[in-house]
């Protein structure tokens, strides 16, 4: 799952991310490659980073062996849960709590990217307006790999519940996939004030939170799941958060809107 987790962002959301930073830097490139740093900066820059790999190097080889887990505790109680992999059934059952609200700090880290949009620019498109060669290497490239992309974040999806994989890996692979189209100049950014928009964004985390209460009134307790019914509940919750961690994440990376929405 970690594994699955990293390669998704490392390939997709880093990617577009690094793709969309190359096209906005492209103007001040000459002016920044005449900027060379001094000896005293480099040299910091240095000492910095072999400072940090240092104190990295001293916190993994000091770890206590065998190392501390609840490895066994999940395997006992797992079958409870009605899903078969247990990184799922530890983020939505036995930690669901932090989990509901690492997605609502993602929808509050959205609004806060939001809210540096300037008061023109209210309730426009985020980002910049991307254009592209239409015969170009980018354009055809996001017309060939979405379709494929898509098809596998929504297999990786579909059986994180036994399986690696989840709604935050496929999630990210559909985000990429999205951000590629848009920075091909085949998509436009959506404007911030659509209603379908903003209701897909608030959806998976007041499906969790209603399913939370549920648990109080059948289970005794919120995010208590009934044994006969955890499993369905689960698969809810992840169909809930697939588009709206679809949605924030892609929108994270294009940024506050920087343009009318008719534009």
């Amino acid at each position: 799952d970690v594994a699955l987790t990293e390669a998704a962002i490392g390939g997709g959301l880093t990617g577009a991310l690094l793709i969309g930073a190359a096209s906005r830097l492209k103007s001040a490139e000459n002016a920044v490659s005449a900027e060379q740093p001094g000896k005293v900066l480099k040299w910091l820059a240095a000492g910095i980073s072999a400072a940090v790999t240092g104190v990295l190097a001293v916190c993994v080889l000091t770890l206590p062996e065998p190392a501390p887990t609840l490895a066994d505790q999940v395997a006992a109680n797992i079958g409870s849960t009605g899903v078969g992999n247990p990184i799922t059934a530890v983020l939505l059952a036995f930690r669901a709590m932090d989990t509901l609200l690492e997605a609502i700090v993602l929808l509050f880290a959205l609004i806060g990217v939001w809210s540096l949009t300037p008061d023109r620019f209210w309730a426009g498109r985020p980002g910049m307006q991307q254009s592209a060669d239409p015969n170009g290497i980018l354009a055809y490239i996001a017309r060939v790999l979405p379709p494929i992309g898509i098809v596998v974040g929504l297999y990786i999806f579909w059986v994180g519940a036994d399986y690696p994989g989840g709604k935050f890996q496929g999630a990210t692979i559909l985000a990429a996939m999205w951000l590629l189209v848009i920075m091909a100049g085949l998509a436009d950014a959506p404007a911030i004030n659509r209603g379908v928009l903003r209701l897909s964004l608030v959806l998976g985390p007041l499906v969790f939170i209603g399913i939370g209460f549920l648990g109080v009134a059948v289970a005794g307790a919120f995010l208590a799941y009934p044994v006969d019914y955890a499993k369905p509940l689960i698969l809810a919750i992840e169909f809930a958060l697939m588009p709206t961690l679809t949605l924030i994440l892609g929108l994270l990376l294009l940024g506050a809107p920087q343009r009318a929405a008719e534009s």
